[in-house]
């Protein structure tokens, strides 16, 4: 009974642990685009400036306002992410529509990103391409896929590969980018991590573990291999219908 008491302590306090460094890292993310909005803001009100001056930095402190909703928006999707099922809806959903609107999405916001999907089965019914799952939640995790894939390509270019068994949808997300370092595939889904590609691309490090969580919620799995400056691969696997 101690030992059990005692297992139960470690837990509770590794937990604790775990939510106050998560909390920290929510606080930087927040603090280091809302100091660069009001030092923008400040030296407008304080000193004389031209009309391309005040323009400039308007733009700088509208771009920061724009990381911030982006961060928001994703804790949003990460605490959805993290409910229980029971609370979730699902409902059944086809992968490729579910991946046609999350390229559309992508390509809306970033035209220059280049994204192909490619069906390697001829589906013989809709239930070899359907899932029991979220629709929204699902997009979310495919654009992050994509964005990630069009981030770090030197050419934006991301391509998924969709196939399928007798129990599973298999989908294959690659790209020809700079690839992944050892020491960060092994921490690549840890919430608020960012590896040395950061100086590569913005980013706040919550959409891969934010796709993972969304993948886990639907019964599935996925993992990622890599090879620096070669190009790195995400695989999912859903259960179909």
């Amino acid at each position: 009974l101690a030992n059990t008491f005692n297992e139960m302590l470690n837990r509770l306090e590794n937990s604790f642990d775990a939510q106050k460094h998560f909390v920290s890292n929510i606080a930087h993310e927040l603090r280091t685009p809302l100091a660069a909005i009001i030092t923008e803001l400040e030296l407008s009100v304080n000193k004389e400036r031209n009309i391309q001056e005040y323009k400039t930095a308007i733009q700088n402190a509208l771009n920061d306002a724009k990381k911030l909703v982006r961060l928001s928006n994703s804790l949003l999707d990460l605490a959805k992410a993290s409910y229980d099922p029971s609370e979730i809806s699902f409902k059944t959903i086809r992968i490729d529509e579910v991946l046609l609107d999350a390229r559309q999405q992508v390509q809306q916001a970033n035209p220059n990103y280049k994204i192909d999907i490619h069906f390697e089965n001829d589906f013989e019914n809709d239930n070899q391409i359907s899932v029991n799952g979220n629709e929204y939640l699902l997009k979310v995790a495919f654009a992050n896929l994509f964005e990630n894939g069009c981030k770090f390509s030197n050419e934006h270019q991301s391509t998924v590969f969709v196939s399928f068994d007798n129990k599973k949808i298999i989908l294959k997300f690659s790209d020809k980018g700079i690839g992944i370092s050892e020491t960060d595939l092994k921490n690549i889904f840890t919430p608020f991590y960012r590896g040395e590609n950061k100086k590569y691309a913005d980013g706040n490090g919550i959409g891969l573990s934010l796709t993972q969580k969304i993948i886990l919620l639907h019964k599935g799995t996925i993992s990622v291999s890599s090879k620096k400056n070669t190009g790195t691969t995400f695989t999912v696997e859903l259960p179909h219908i």
